[in-house]
């Protein structure tokens, strides 16, 4: 088996948004997670990685993961993760409220809140 093809046991394509820090610069940066396994990922976006720099990346269901970039090419690039992670997880659906009491998806807006009809005023 060719080094080629070993790589792509166990990588599963995907197409998250997530957000990325990179060591030394300044802010998140959004990217497309394209394919992920429990040792890496491939990204896709426009910041400016270069291989062997500090990475940090927000993976749904998972949090904040720490990697190193391992390759570059153009707008694409790997991520290895210092700690192998488990991909069926950031795969999950979200959990909603009604299923574990505690969390709100961030997509949720929080309820207006509500006042008297009385304390309005006509301009």
């Amino acid at each position: 088996m060719s080094d080629n093809e070993h790589r792509q046991i166990g990588r599963e394509s995907l197409f998250v948004l997530a957000e990325l820090r990179i060591d030394g610069q300044e802010g998140d940066q959004r990217i497309r997670v394209r394919n992920l396994s429990p040792g890496g990922l491939m990204a896709e976006g426009s910041c400016k990685v270069q291989r062997g720099q500090q990475v940090w990346i927000s993976l749904r269901n998972l949090g904040w993961c720490e990697g190193t970039v391992a390759w570059v090419q153009e707008n694409r690039f790997g991520i290895a993760f210092i700690n192998d992670i488990d991909p069926r997880i950031a795969r999950a659906p979200l959990a909603s409220a009604t299923d574990s009491g505690e969390m709100t998806p961030r997509y949720v807006r929080p309820p207006l809140p509500q006042f008297d009809q009385g304390d309005l005023r006509k301009i």
